[in-house]
């Protein structure tokens, strides 16, 4: 395959924060991870549904392990996007027609939300900026124009709110390719490149690339044969990805957490999934994998089922069956996992479970997490929420929440 436009060397003109001009960096081909190969790969994992241990029937309930720290409030029309650190990715509605997003950032530590990136880099009126993740080091946007559904990924180095030196054009691509799944760890920025489902590409292999800030080039570091199942996810020293697997046998997808300490050239576990099951996402929480599937599939035993499941040891698998509304993330032994309109606790140690509300008239919007695999010590969610008076939507709420020492004020509702 040749790869997606992304080793071409060019100077882009544009006005981003401390950015003026956009260097595109080059691509090291031909080091795709050989993980997916056959004779690397585990088994397909297809255990009994009565094997699993049921988290919300079996578990003794606890109230939540977690307090309320802060609650911030956001004006209407800003979206939160999963990260690791501080500092959370956030979608901000422009206040005119042009630009019509703004890539920002809001500091847990402050409350503050700040622009990053006011406008894209590619001044059209039908360029917009779609989609946007950072890392404590790392800033990352998408820009889409909206007509011929071109895309381009730009990463920079980031620091105190603020992108610093040269942003760098990392990928393109036309309409035959999605625009990137992608994630910032660390000093990293981490996208998959795939082919559209309409199109003319729609049988090409599938990569993910790594570029480490500030430097020339990138490299390709796995590949897939057709599209990733999931987003990659960051979890401290690691990050997972859910390559296609077993391509002589049929359709089977490998949730496989890679080591960052060598760029992703080392595999540290598997977890091959039943025939066609297709996970809705995929993460590592210490040495644990908690994959969520959001449909019933008739076959393939427990993970053939919609839930989340939550590895452990002798095979075992903690699982909650709800209809999974986002990724779930978690810290050491618990896990938070986002039902419609509220989130339960599941610590796997104690064999506890709490539960955590929806804030107060965001039921309608829903609440969602800004935590992705392995969230630190501080859980983060954000919803959309309506006037008590009129109604209609009117604000973003932010809350914050850490391991409970027994002596807060407990949250009403």
């Amino acid at each position: 395959m040749a790869f997606p436009k992304i080793t071409r060397r060019s100077f882009l003109k544009g006005g981003a924060a401390a950015a003026a001009a956009a260097a595109a960096v080059t691509l090291l081909p031909g080091c795709t991870n050989p993980a997916s190969s056959a004779d690397a790969v585990p088994d397909p994992t297809v255990i009994p549904e009565e094997d699993g241990i049921d988290a919300l029937e079996t578990f003794e309930y606890k109230d939540l392990e977690y307090a309320l720290r802060d609650t911030f409030e956001l004006p209407l029309g800003n979206v939160l996007l999963p990260a690791e650190g501080n500092w959370i990715p956030v979608m901000t509605a422009g206040a005119a027609a042009m630009p019509m997003v703004k890539a920002s950032v809001l500091s847990l530590a402050s409350g503050m939300l700040m622009e990053v990136v006011p406008q894209p880099l590619t001044v059209t009126p039908t360029n917009v900026i779609y989609d946007v993740r950072c890392s404590n080091d790392a800033f990352a946007w998408v820009e889409l124009d909206m007509i011929d559904r071109s895309w381009k990924l730009y990463g920079s180095r980031f620091s105190a709110g603020s992108l610093m030196g040269t942003t760098s054009l990392l990928a393109e691509g036309d309409s035959d390719w999605d625009p990137p799944a992608f994630c910032c760890t660390g000093s990293r920025v981490i996208w998959q490149v795939q082919p559209s489902l309409s199109g003319d590409k729609t049988s090409e292999t599938s990569y993910c690339y790594l570029w480490n800030v500030g430097k020339r080039d990138a490299q390709a570091v796995v590949e897939s044969v057709g599209r990733f199942a999931t987003a990659p996810i960051p979890s401290g020293n690691t990050v997972t990805l859910t390559p296609r697997v077993r391509n002589s046998e049929g359709l089977y997808y490998g949730v496989t957490c890679y080591s960052l300490a060598d760029d992703l050239q080392t595999v540290i576990d598997q977890l091959v999934m039943p025939e066609s099951v297709r996970p809705m996402s995929a993460a590592r929480v210490g040495d644990r994998f908690v994959v969520a599937v959001e449909a019933s599939y008739g076959s393939g035993g427990l993970l053939g089922g919609m839930g989340t499941f939550i590895t452990g040891d002798n095979g075992k698998f903690v699982c909650v069956w709800r209809e999974p509304a986002a990724g779930a993330c978690g810290n050491g032994d618990i896990f938070f996992v986002k039902s419609r309109a509220s989130y339960y606790t599941v610590n796997v140690r104690t064999r506890t479970y709490g539960f955590l509300g929806a804030i107060d008239r965001s039921v309608d919007y829903g609440e969602f997490p800004a935590r992705a695999g392995e969230m630190g010590d501080t859980f983060v969610t954000f919803a959309t929420v309506k006037d008590e008076k009129t109604g209609y939507p009117s604000k973003v709420i932010v809350r914050t929440f850490v391991p409970s020492t027994g002596q807060e004020k407990k949250e009403e509702g």
